[in-house]
């Protein structure tokens, strides 16, 4: 009886145990798909050389953005090294960080991070983008300089974050998600308001001028509006200017649009992406 008992027992641990290695495995995967692919990550966080980013270096930090006289923004190192990355936080800080944009010490984090965006990640996403996060090569390397805002920061970026379930079942609210809060998209291709804020009664309908490398760039409106938007493209057009960096007119587009990450889309992505765009209010 006992034997039976303790065979029983075993069983329960070995099953419990391969669930969680599953479970692990599955928001590795998860966690992967999303800060190498639409959210691209890498896009700010991975320094960049003449011919693109440097090997070795994924996620070390160390670009410097600038938006003229709102702010200068040194990216920090966020692999697991533990003396200039993030591997003496928690995943709990981690986790806050990413989502409502608070240091361990209290501090904001400013822009070009779109907190306003990430407070809308899903709680199981924000949880695989922390496994993902902790499962990357710790790269020793200190930023240097820091970070200055002539913009005022606000004193927090709301209350503290609730649950946060995934979007709806639906094509579109699943293209909004992809937009918003994981891909911010709808940050660079929304008008600016009076108070500098982001004007989301107009979302999509072009955004201020970038200052890169490369020379100022303009994010383009992405509303239906066939005058002023790509109402004009069909569902691969738009399919290929995002994964491809191609416009209609065989174009190559310009970064900071982060082709090679959005390469990494899934078909089924892409089109819960154009779903959405054609969701849109068609903005002038």
């Amino acid at each position: 009886m006992r034997a039976g008992v303790w065979a029983i027992m075993a069983a329960w641990f070995c099953c419990a145990g391969a669930a969680v290695a599953q479970e692990e495995a599955a928001l590795l995967a998860r966690g992967r798909s999303l800060v190498e692919g639409v959210a691209a990550c890498g896009n700010c966080h991975t320094p960049k050389g003449p011919d693109g980013e440097l090997p070795g270096m994924a996620l070390a930090g160390g670009l410097v953005i600038e938006e003229p006289g709102l702010f200068r923004a040194v990216v920090p190192n966020i692999t697991p090294d533990e003396e200039t990355g993030l591997g003496r936080w928690t995943d709990a800080q981690v986790a806050l960080a990413i989502r409502e944009g608070r240091r361990p010490d209290g501090s904001l984090i400013g822009p070009p991070m779109p907190i306003e965006l990430y407070r809308g990640i899903a709680d199981r996403d924000l949880a695989a983008m922390v496994v993902y996060l902790r499962s990357v090569p710790a790269v020793r390397n200190a930023v240097a300089g820091s970070s200055a805002y002539q913009m005022p920061l606000p004193p927090t970026y709301g209350p503290a974050v609730g649950r946060v379930p995934l979007p709806a079942d639906t094509a579109v609210a699943r293209g909004a998600y992809l937009a918003g809060p994981v891909g911010h998209c709808i940050e660079c291709h929304t008008p600016t308001g009076p108070g500098g804020g982001r004007d989301w009664s107009r979302t999509g309908a072009g955004g201020p001028p970038l200052a890169t490398p490369f020379g100022p760039v303009v994010p383009r409106n992405i509303t239906p509006s066939r005058r002023d938007g790509i109402g004009g493209w069909s569902d691969d057009d738009i399919r290929r200017a995002v994964s491809e960096g191609i416009a209609p007119d065989g174009r190559r587009l310009a970064p900071p649009m982060a082709y090679p990450y959005y390469a990494r889309m899934r078909r089924a992505e892409l089109d819960d992406l154009v779903a959405y765009l054609r969701s849109l209010p068609a903005t002038p």
